[in-house]
């Protein structure tokens, strides 16, 4: 067994909020040995992220402070040191990835600038030794050209980049534990696959111990050798991942994996965890996921579960663990969750949308006249269709277009060139008072939905809005009423309505902006990555909630996301875009079970996913995506294909039919 290099005991991190005590970390405890990779997993809120910040020492001041516990690193309590000691251990033996790249990133200083102030602080490092040191970082994170990157700015990089300058910076001072918090939460699958083979590879060449923050359970079966599970500030299961993702045990982490989407649960609802994460300013008299466990019995209300052995390495805190318990307490009766018939649609045959060689160019202006210089083309020639009921999800890494293509089609972008047929009409001729009113029949829901919403306003008045803009549901008491039946049909109560959105955690935030969505009865909603800032139990709430409204009211989707999961169990037809074109289409089962294009390939291969055997041998994608304002010759993949011939750089494939609408742009399937 491999020697602890950190020991965590009875930690305990509590915050003072006005008149309250919020216990962030209640009392945890676990090891990280050398060399290995442990993993915290759960929602968000349950207190992560606020572990590793306290074995940092970065507890928000004065709010927050550490009552309890011991923090050893190889026997020496890190609690115990002045600020001046932990200063030479943060960075040094202990170093951390924070979850947003660029908000940790100075905008000010160059890239290589943030990592020689490690390598000045750690190593002494100055001028030429720390350059040198520097761009053998770079190289070595897989910064392709580190010559010219290093003299660059954060907002100059890609965001696979800037997570790859985060590693860099964290690796700069040799640390013997990585601390890395969601450290591929926003990037795209294929920026995903290769910062986590680059932490396997840079751990296998330096034997340095992983602490893994994260809520995606594909990440922890690729990466963990250990799992712990939080909830609510403690810590209720802990194993080894074979034995976690093998028969995982608590209450809670079942659900977590019951509540993924997959193919396989297509026409039935996901299973959700009822309820949200409990307040951690309240006083627990009893386990704290009793209020959203199925199997809640009465001494889960009246006392606090201890430690339960199932297996070596395998223990949690809960009573069904506890065999003579189990035999005192007969009544326990699971509650089982709710059931609905098999969720289909019924389709027309007639198009609702109808969108043909769709082109968004944003002109390129500079000089002191600003002429145009030159062009981003995001969208270059895109056709697509959407029938009423049905769903089309675009998929594709982050600057391919999909994004543009949305608001070109609601008309908040204007198209280049190309048609936008909605029922026939096309939306590119209309303007003024006729756009304004044709815009009933389609809505959006944003990704941010903080964002995306007045601060200033109540929930109530946000739904509102949209109906008396549009005319919508009579007079005042009717709007009113409307509302009230809008809140309740997307899972909140009518009493929320005069809250304030910030009163609302992001689940509840994307459920008013569908309520908004809903409320001038539009005929189409395009959905852009509306769940990928959301827990799993969370998101199978909201995919569930789009289904019923699907049905309900016979809506169309235009569903925009990386999230190849979400498009397994959501989506009916899929279209994988590259640099604003379309490189395959088709329906989801044919798509994703066999994809023909080497990009769509890659992308797929890509998935984080939990079942180890079923993995396939990631395609590893050369560079980023080429620049939009000069896209290469020919096939606009061929710079980055695996499988690329001398055709493919000299004219752009055309569209070759497989079969039942499965198409793809590629020249190999000319034979």
């Amino acid at each position: 067994m491999n020697e602890t290099l950190l020991s965590v005991r009875n930690l305990k991190t509590w915050f003072s909020v006005g008149k309250d005590t919020v216990r962030a970390v209640d009392g945890i405890s676990f090891d990280v040995a050398k060399g290995e990779t442990f993993a915290l997993l759960g929602e968000s809120g349950c207190g992560k992220s606020m572990t590793s910040l306290s074995i940092m020492q970065l507890v928000p001041q004065p709010a927050g402070k550490i009552v309890n516990g011991e923090i050893l690193l190889e026997g020496e309590d890190l609690l115990n040191l002045p600020e001046s000691g932990m200063r030479s251990v943060r960075g040094n033996r202990v170093a951390m990835i924070f979850q947003e790249p660029m908000t940790s990133l100075n905008p000010v200083l160059t890239v290589g600038q943030q990592i020689g102030e490690s390598l000045l602080r750690h190593k002494g490092l100055k001028r030429a030794a720390a350059r040198s040191q520097v761009l053998e970082l770079l190289a070595a994170v897989g910064i392709p050209a580190p010559e010219n990157r290093i003299d660059e700015y954060p907002h100059q990089l890609s965001g696979g980049m800037k997570q790859r300058v985060m590693i860099a910076i964290a690796l700069a001072g040799e640390p013997d534990l990585l601390i890395a918090d969601e450290p591929t939460t926003a990037l795209d699958v294929t920026i995903q696959a290769q910062v986590l083979q680059l932490l396997r590879d840079l751990q296998k060449e330096t034997g340095m111990a992983i602490l893994l923050i994260t809520h995606d359970l594909g990440v922890v079966s690729e990466m963990a050798d250990r799992v712990a599970v939080m909830y609510a500030g403690q810590i209720v299961e802990q194993a080894s991942r074979e034995q976690f993702f093998a028969d995982p045990k608590h209450p809670y982490s079942r659900k977590l994996f019951d509540s993924l989407p997959d193919m396989q649960k297509r026409d039935q609802p996901l299973e959700v965890i009822k309820g949200s994460v409990p307040s951690l300013s309240q006083t627990f008299t009893g386990c704290r996921f009793e209020g959203r466990c199925d199997y809640a019995w009465t001494p889960c209300r009246e006392q606090v579960p201890e430690w339960q052995q199932m297996a070596v390495g395998h223990e949690m805190r809960c009573f069904r663990a506890n065999g003579e318990l189990l035999a005192q307490w007969p009544e326990v009766v699971k509650v089982a969750p709710e059931k609905t018939q098999p969720l289909q649609v019924i389709t027309a045959q007639k198009p609702l949308l109808q969108v043909n060689d769709l082109k968004v160019h944003f002109p390129i202006r500079k000089g002191f006249l600003k002429r145009i210089t030159g062009y981003v083309y995001a969208v270059d020639g895109l056709d697509l269709q959407i029938k009423p009921g049905r769903t089309l999800a675009l998929v594709g890494e982050s600057g391919c277009g999909k994004t543009t293509v949305g608001k070109a089609i609601l008309q908040l972008n204007r198209p280049t060139a190309g048609e936008v047929l909605f029922e026939g009409e096309d939306l590119v001729h209309l303007s003024g008072e006729k756009l304004r009113k044709r815009r009933r029949d389609f809505q959006v829901i944003f990704q941010d939905p903080f964002s995306s919403m007045n601060p200033r306003m109540m929930i109530g008045d946000i739904i509102e809005e949209g109906m008396i803009a549009q005319g919508v549901a009579g007079n005042a008491q009717q709007r009113s009423a409307r509302v009230d039946v809008l809140l309740e049909q997307v899972g909140l109560s009518v009493e929320m309505r005069n809250r304030y959105p910030h009163e609302f955690s992001g689940g509840q935030r994307q459920r008013v902006c569908i309520a908004r969505a809903l409320a001038v009865e539009p005929k189409l909603i395009v959905c852009d990555e509306p769940t990928s800032a959301l827990d799993v139990s969370v998101q199978a709430q909201i995919l569930n909630l789009l289904k019923e409204l699907q049905i309900e009211h016979h809506l169309s989707y235009l569903f925009i996301t990386h999230n190849i999961s979400v498009v397994a169990y959501l989506a009916h037809e899929v279209i994988v875009m590259y640099l604003g074109r379309i490189v395959e289409r088709g329906k989801v089962e044919d798509v994703l079970e066999n994809p023909v294009h080497p990009y769509t390939q890659a992308l797929l291969a890509a998935v984080p996913i939990i079942d180890q055997k079923r993995k396939q041998e990631v395609v590893q994608l050369e560079g980023d995506i080429p620049s939009p304002i000069s896209p290469p010759s020919g096939c606009y993949f061929h710079p980055r294909c695996p499988r690329v011939m001398p055709v493919c750089s000299e004219q752009y494939p055309g569209s070759i039919d497989l079969a039942d609408g499965h198409s793809a742009h590629c020249h190999l399937l000319n034979g």
